[in-house]
Parts: structure tokens; C-alpha cells; sequence
């Protein structure tokens, strides 16, 4: 999709060249009546029909400038890919035309061509130095024509990043006029989170639906066998199990349990940011990895046929409703896209959790660095509802100490001993916290909440 300029009146000024040539032309021309010298008014000829034939078509319009970016999939580390362009509406050709845009720096722009001339360059990795985007383009625009820019590289991180805004300036009439700088508005391109593979078992606390992938405790359609009844009305016919009921002398069937399917909500904790990002190649601060094992966590549910939510515990507490399939799963990265880290001067526990926003039975993945007490605070308290809350540690492992010398080394190992405290009482609490690691990070968690949540409860009378 395309983004034209905005219109704006005619603005042609001459240049520095112009005024050069009226000046010389007119000292020479004073001198020869003054001196009254003949030779000077020749010398004086040429700058003058110089000038005169320059200015004889002089240009009406401006140039108009386009951006456009390919609309499709894009995920962290993929190409990108854009598209600036410069117009001529007039019937004057462009001698000289100056290009320059802008370029978000996640999105690493390592090669350019214009008209037909390419233009190598740039650095990989999480550098975030200038690019060949940065530089100007110069080039010559004929009447009712467009010059296009071409770029290509690599985006670095995701999120929707801006690919300009864009300006020209152009000169005619042999450099003897130019125009104002004409402004193209930015585009935005979507950069998808790229998705680390995960793998989970399929214990589940509890199974909710009615179909689905995950074996309930409930009787019914299913295929996990449950054991031999007599059959009754209702029962289907393939259901019989004709050895025991030729043993028995009576109608027998296999009883089943149901496959249900189940509901997981993923909580993410936005109160702070922590760490460097270095885009795909690089260091992950806390959100990167809160936003990559959420896209993750989404598709591997959602893969199983599973209703997933995202819910995040900040100011702005948005949410999304669960739903399953592939159209969730898109709605979930466009979700993504938009996750900030801000800080909140007020309990926000109230506002995320309100009533009727969470299933008694959902599992509830909260995605948490654990770098404020409120964050601690509100995994107690889901856990003391009745949750089946599983925390992830999204603190980067590598997250090193401040450089800076004196007690700031102590401030930090004193943090590190009061935060593990912090995650030893969140065990006592039954909330277990496990460190995201990809594939096989929720597995043996997993299975502990299940058979928890299957555990038979003594009740005192």
C-alpha cells in the first residue's frame, strides 16, 4: 500500500547559480556603458542567452514521493523490503533529484538500488549503526515518469517499525532553480515475533470443553478406555464388546473417557523492562522473551485445539478473549505487536482480574521477570483463588551487574538473594516458577498441576 504525499501549493526559488549569473551579467553590462567598452557587453552575452535559454521552460509542479512496503508475513529475521518513489507530474524534466529517508533502526537495511544502479553496504547482527538507508540518493526525473527506490534487508526485532518518512528535493532549469522539500508520511511494517519452538505435554489440570485433545476424567466419546459396562439404552452399537458379552450371555460395551479441550491464559507481566535487546541475533531483554514464549505458548495450544487468552497486568490491562484456530492465532501476534512495558503507580490486580474475566479452569501461564513485590503479590493470589497459575522467569540469565564500581556490585547480589527469597515463598505457595527455556520448559510443571488438580481433597467437617 502506498502513501502519497500531502498537496501543497507551487514553491519554486532560485538558486545561488541564478543569482550568480543576474549579478555577473549586470556588473558587465554597467561597466560597458560606464567604460563604454563594446567587449564587455560581448563577454556579458553568454551568461545573459545562458541564463534567458535555461529559464525558458521553467517548472510548474512538484515532485510527488510515494513509500510503499510489501504486505505479507513478516517475522524476526525475515527480509523486508520497501519501495520509495519519485515522481514527475510536470513536463519539465528533473535535472537533479535528492532522496532521503528514514528507516527504523530494527530494520536493517543492507541493500539499495536506484534507477537500475545498486548500492551495497550495510552490517548485520544487532547493530544498530547507520545503514545505506541513511545516505542520500541522487538521480534526474523525466517529465511524466517515477524513479523508484528499492530496499531490501532484514528485520531485526519484532513490533510495527517505520519505513520513513521520506523527501526530494529536485532542481531545473539547469540548477538554476530548485524546489522546497517535499515530505512523503511513514508506513509502518509488522514484524511478527519469531516463535522458539515449544513442546508440551498434554497433561492438563483440567479439561473444560466438550471435544478436544486432552484426555478428562469424565465419561464419554473419547479414546482412552475407562473399562467393560453393560450396555444400556443409548449406548452405540460399535461400542460392543462381543467377548465379554459372549462370556456373559449379555450386551457389554467399552466405556470411554471424553477428550475435552482446555483453556490457557497467558499473563503478561508489562510493569517493567529489564535488559538490552539486540534484536534476533542478539541479547533478549525481558520483553522479548515475554513476547516470543507467548507467540510460542499460543501456537502450540491453539496447534493442539486448545481456547487461549492473553491478558496483561499493567495500567492499561488489555486483554484478549479466547477463542482457538488459526485466525486466533494470527489475532494473538497482531496482539503482540503492540506490548509495552509501562509502569504503574497503582495495584492493578483489581482492574486485570475482574469478575467473570477467568475460567475456574483455565490454566493460567504467567510470563513475569519478578522485579516488583506486586508481581509476587498477585501469584499468591492467584494461587490462593484456586488457579492452576505455572510462572515462567522471563529475567534474561546473562543479565550482568552495573559497570560501575564502589557499592554497586553489593546492590546487585543483595537484589539477587532478596529475589530468590521472593521465589522461594512463591513455592511455598504452591506457585511453581520454572525459567523459560524453549522446548520441554513446561513439561515437568505441568505434570505436578495436573496431579495436584486430580489429587482427591480431604474435607473437615
Amino acid at each position: 500500500m502506498t502513501t502519497p504525499d500531502r498537496p501543497a501549493p507551487t514553491s519554486w526559488t532560485p538558486t545561488w547559480a541564478l543569482g550568480r549569473a543576474v549579478l555577473l551579467t549586470g556588473l558587465l553590462l554597467v561597466a560597458a556603458v560606464l567604460l563604454g567598452r563594446v567587449d564587455l557587453v560581448v563577454l556579458a552575452a553568454p551568461f545573459a542567452l545562458g541564463t534567458a535559454y535555461a529559464l525558458r521552460r521553467r517548472p510548474t509542479e512538484l515532485p510527488q514521493v510515494w513509500i510503499g512496503a510489501a504486505e505479507e508475513h513478516l517475522v524476526e529475521g525475515g527480509e523486508v523490503t520497501g519501495t520509495v518513489s519519485v515522481g514527475n507530474p510536470g513536463t519539465v524534466p528533473y535535472d537533479v533529484a535528492v532522496l532521503r529517508t528514514r528507516v527504523s533502526p530494527w530494520l536493517r537495511i543492507e541493500r539499495a538500488s536506484l534507477a537500475g544502479g545498486a548500492v551495497a553496504g550495510g552490517r548485520s547482527g544487532g547493530d544498530r549503526r547507520p545503514t545505506v538507508a541513511d545516505r542520500p540518493f541522487v538521480t534526474s526525473v523525466t517529465p511524466d515518469t517515477a524513479v523508484d527506490l528499492e530496499l531490501a534487508g532484514t528485520a531485526l526485532r519484532w513490533g510495527r517499525h517505520r519505513l520513513g518518512p521520506a523527501g526530494v528535493r529536485v532542481s531545473a532549469a539547469q540548477g538554476l532553480l530548485v524546489s522546497r522539500v517535499v515530505i512523503a508520511e511513514p508506513t509502518r511494517t509488522r514484524v511478527y515475533p519469531k516463535t522458539e519452538p515449544f513442546e508440551a505435554v498434554e497433561a492438563m489440570p483440567r479439561a473444560a470443553g466438550l471435544v478436544g485433545a486432552h484426555h478428562s476424567r469424565r465419561p464419554g466419546e473419547g479414546g482412552e478406555l475407562a473399562g467393560v459396562r453393560v450396555f444400556a439404552p443409548g449406548d452405540r452399537l460399535r461400542r460392543i464388546d462381543w467377548r465379554v458379552s459372549l462370556r456373559a450371555r449379555q450386551l457389554h460395551v467399552a466405556a470411554t473417557l471424553s477428550d475435552r479441550d482446555a483453556e490457557v491464559v497467558v499473563l503478561l507481566d508489562v510493569l517493567v523492562e529489564a535488559g538490552r535487546s539486540g534484536g534476533i541475533n542478539g541479547t533478549a531483554s525481558v520483553l522479548d522473551t515475554t513476547v516470543r514464549a507467548a507467540a510460542a505458548i499460543a501456537e502450540h495450544y491453539l496447534h493442539r485445539g486448545d481456547r487461549v487468552a492473553l491478558l496483561e497486568y499493567g495500567p492499561s490491562a488489555r486483554r484478549l478473549r479466547p477463542a482457538t484456530g488459526r485466525r486466533q492465532y494470527l489475532t494473538v501476534l497482531e496482539w503482540l505487536l503492540d506490548v509495552q512495558a509501562r509502569a504503574s503507580s497503582h495495584e492493578p490486580y483489581d482492574q486485570v482480574f475482574g469478575p467473570q474475566l477467568l475460567s475456574a479452569d483455565a490454566l493460567v501461564v504467567v510470563l513475569t521477570p519478578l522485579l516488583e513485590e506486586r508481581s509476587a503479590q498477585m501469584l499468591a493470589r492467584l494461587a490462593r483463588s484456586g488457579r492452576f497459575v505455572v510462572a515462567v522467569d522471563t529475567l534474561p540469565a546473562d543479565l550482568s551487574p552495573p559497570a560501575d564500581r564502589g557499592w554497586a556490585e553489593v546492590a546487585y547480589r543483595l537484589w539477587r538473594l532478596d529475589r530468590d527469597t521472593m521465589i522461594a515463598q512463591l513455592r511455598e505457595h504452591g506457585v511453581p516458577l520454572v525459567p523459560w527455556a524453549g522446548a520441554g520448559s513446561l513439561d515437568q510443571v505441568l505434570r505436578d498441576v495436573a496431579r495436584l488438580a486430580t489429587a482427591p481433597r480431604v474435607g473437615g467437617r
